[in-house]
């Protein structure tokens, strides 16, 4: 078995739902090597997520935004923990929401995903700043 990690960082991004499968194979080559096996993509932060959604039609991720702020508004009253701004715990609710991490299956050295399917960076700060993802894959 074949085990590798790399550690990322993505730019910054506006808030919202934003594409990155190609950061992410890009920050993994190795993931060639691997004919049968699973990818782990984990972000190291906690007003941010990851998940795996529509990767053609870009109103899908302006619906997602829509949504999650519909869902989790900001402003709200009741919020203690408002330190860094109004979208400083809506961030963490929306993140917590989602998850921190994906797995997707390897298959002949690329990632197994369906053919509208992509890893979304679901940034849910204002002014999120770089974001880090630990990027696991292992297998035969």
């Amino acid at each position: 078995m074949k085990i590798f990690q790399q550690i990322t960082q993505l730019k910054q991004r506006r808030r919202g739902f934003h594409i990155i499968t190609a950061d992410v194979v890009n920050a993994i080559p190795q993931l060639s090597e691997i004919k049968i096996g699973i990818c782990h993509v984990f972000i190291q932060h906690t007003s941010a997520a990851l998940c795996i959604n529509e990767n053609a039609d870009p109103t899908v991720r302006q619906d997602f935004e829509m949504y999650f702020n519909k869902a989790v508004p900001e402003n709200d009253p009741d919020y203690r923990h408002d330190d860094e701004g109004p979208d400083d715990m809506p961030a963490h609710l929306k993140a917590a929401m989602l998850g921190c991490s994906v797995q997707i299956p390897v298959r002949n050295g690329r990632l197994a995903l369906g053919t509208w399917q992509g890893i979304y960076l679901c940034e849910h700060r204002n002014y999120g700043g770089n974001r880090n993802l630990v990027i696991t894959a292992w297998g035969e």
